[in-house]
């Protein structure tokens, strides 16, 4: 259950960082997901402890700007609510024309959000097509124009999450950063990989070393963290302020809460099964407490993210698929760890 280390405080993350005024505690970031970190999966990462900061989905700017004449609940509405409970809590935006992003990054502000995010690192199709995301990598004075223009909309602190290049040819990490620094953002998050690796190959952790040392607002660090040991060794072997941690986080929620006793005593608990059907089982109880009309989509894309590893995992997922109602989900999730759990192992 508990790996064989030594119980001794070993370096680490940082114990916190500041993005202006905001106070992060502990230096530990949960990436923005699209489709993942709405408020149902934020609050229960906050809920296990060792995150510091929180964002939302990441946003069309232009959905947010329509929110102000909408007159029922939109996507953006929903990809932007939040709980008290979740601050710090930064609203992250994309987007490519710089006054509907300075509107929409206003918007935020006045919902409450302790600080804005723009999204340069997207290698989604359908967003770089629209000049969104990691397409703006490609045109630098555009990136200029929208980071002036969004400084120029909000007092609360603004950063960009971004990645190396459009490729490995096209390498803009450091340019990148020192436009940041140069228009007063507070902060900068690096995802090393190139828009044309996707999500594929390895993160290339030098990267975030460069832009550590080009320059001296925070740099966070993202890419392949899977265990806290990856954690830690980022902040050795690149100096960042802070560590982000994304799809890891989907399968693992813990690893926020790991990271911190792997830093505090030198090892960490490896839940057993029956805390995966606890987690699982709170995750589904939020969706249906919350009511919401994706709760049932939700709960069979968590299932694909959360039982693999667990014991007939896969028996589980191909009846969760056929399930098209909340109560009867719930019920299943309910059965089906009930006979696991009796029959595991004691």
């Amino acid at each position: 259950m508990i790996p064989k280390l030594n119980y001794v405080k070993v370096p680490g993350v940082p114990q916190q960082f500041a993005i202006g005024p905001v106070e992060v505690r502990p230096a530990t970031v949960l990436a923005p997901m699209a489709g993942v970190t709405d408020t149902v999966f934020r609050r229960m990462i906050r809920n296990q402890g060792g995150c510091g900061l929180i964002m939302t989905e990441f946003t069309s700017s232009h959905g947010v700007v329509n929110l102000r004449r909408a007159r029922k609940p939109t996507r953006a509405f929903r990809y932007l609510y939040f709980e008290p409970e979740e601050h710090p809590i930064s609203a992250q935006l994309f987007g490519s024309d710089p006054e509907v992003m300075a509107d929409a990054a206003r918007v935020c502000q006045d919902l409450g959000f302790d600080a804005v995010d723009i999204n340069f690192g997207c290698p989604v199709n359908k967003v770089v097509k629209c000049n969104g995301g990691s397409g703006l990598l490609r045109d630098l004075p555009l990136v200029d124009r929208l980071l002036k223009s969004v400084r120029a909309a909000i007092t609360i602190p603004l950063t960009m999450k971004f990645r190396a290049g459009w490729n490995d040819r096209e390498l803009v990490h450091v340019s990148m950063a020192r436009l940041a620094e140069e228009n007063g953002l507070q902060a900068v998050a690096l995802h090393p990989r190139t828009r044309e690796q996707g999500y594929s190959g390895k993160s290339d952790w030098t990267r975030i070393a460069e832009v550590k040392a080009a320059v001296k607002i925070p740099v966070i660090g993202n890419g392949d963290i899977i265990v806290p040991e990856d954690a830690v060794r980022m902040v050795a072997e690149t100096g960042c302020d802070a560590v982000m941690i994304g799809r890891t986080a989907s399968s693992n929620p813990w690893i926020f809460r790991q990271i911190a006793e792997y830093v505090a005593t030198g090892a960490y608990e490896i839940p057993p099964e029956r805390a995966r059907y606890e987690m699982m089982r709170t995750y589904y109880g939020m969706l249906a407490d919350r009511d919401a009309p994706d709760a049932i989509g939700k709960m069979k894309q968590f299932a694909t993210y959360f039982t693999h590893g667990v014991r007939n995992g896969s028996r589980l997922r191909a009846e969760i698929y056929k399930v098209c109602e909340v109560p009867a989900m719930l019920d299943l999730v309910d059965r089906f760890f009930e006979v696991e759990l009796a029959a595991a192992p004691q």
